[in-house]
């Protein structure tokens, strides 16, 4: 018989490029596709912060070009504040020059994944795994319109309900609210874009 070679193992234990120590420091983005039963792609960009697991934003379409995704990055800036990263894969989604310009206007840098090392965006990796498996592979969607309505209610159950192991088995939102009570009071916010230890920087306007 044919002595087996060994297999490659992947260090997958190597730290991430950029890896947050608060919130609101480095989003992830990824697109997730699906078909509707009436034959309707879905289209879904999925937003997360690295460092609560917070999923920020899920968007249902079946064509989205760069200037969808920048109306969406946009919006979250203008609630929490600009991250300092934005982490994605090398796809031409990614890499389009419209949003390449647009994050070197707001000053958000890029932290792109390595080509052949998933693991280095390994929280879209798994949010994306779970909105599949507890999304869209358990629901039947007849249309489009019917897929933005149930994806819309399956978010806050994500951040709000489900726990997360990597978090100490806490929700995102418990685990935020938790690192928010830990900041020194005049640091504290009801909400996630006062964490981190820094002041977010808001969006920026074009003259």
């Amino acid at each position: 018989m044919p002595r087996r070679r060994p297999r490659k193992r992947i260090a997958s234990g190597w730290p991430r490029p950029q890896a947050p120590t608060g919130a609101n420091q480095v989003w992830s983005y990824d697109f997730v596709f699906d078909w509707c039963a009436n034959g309707q792609q879905l289209k879904c960009p999925t937003i997360t912060d690295e460092w609560t697991k917070e999923g920020l934003a899920i968007e249902v379409d079946g064509r989205l070009r760069s200037g969808r995704v920048i109306e969406v990055l946009s919006r979250l800036i203008s609630e929490r504040g600009a991250p300092l990263y934005l982490r994605s894969d090398n796809g031409p989604e990614f890499v389009a020059s419209a949003l390449l310009k647009w994050m070197a206007d707001q000053k958000i840098q890029t932290a792109s994944v390595d080509p052949g090392k998933p693991w280095q965006n390994g929280v879209a990796e798994s949010f994306n795994g779970k909105f599949r498996d507890e999304c869209l592979s358990l629901e039947w969607f007849r249309s489009r319109a019917e897929a933005k309505v149930v994806i819309k209610s399956w978010r806050p159950h994500y951040n709000e309900i489900r726990p997360h192991s990597s978090i100490g088995y806490l929700t995102p939102a418990a685990f935020a609210a938790k690192f928010n009570q830990q900041l020194p009071l005049p640091q504290r916010a009801g909400t996630l874009r006062d964490m981190g230890g820094f002041a977010p920087r808001p969006l920026q306007h074009r003259p």
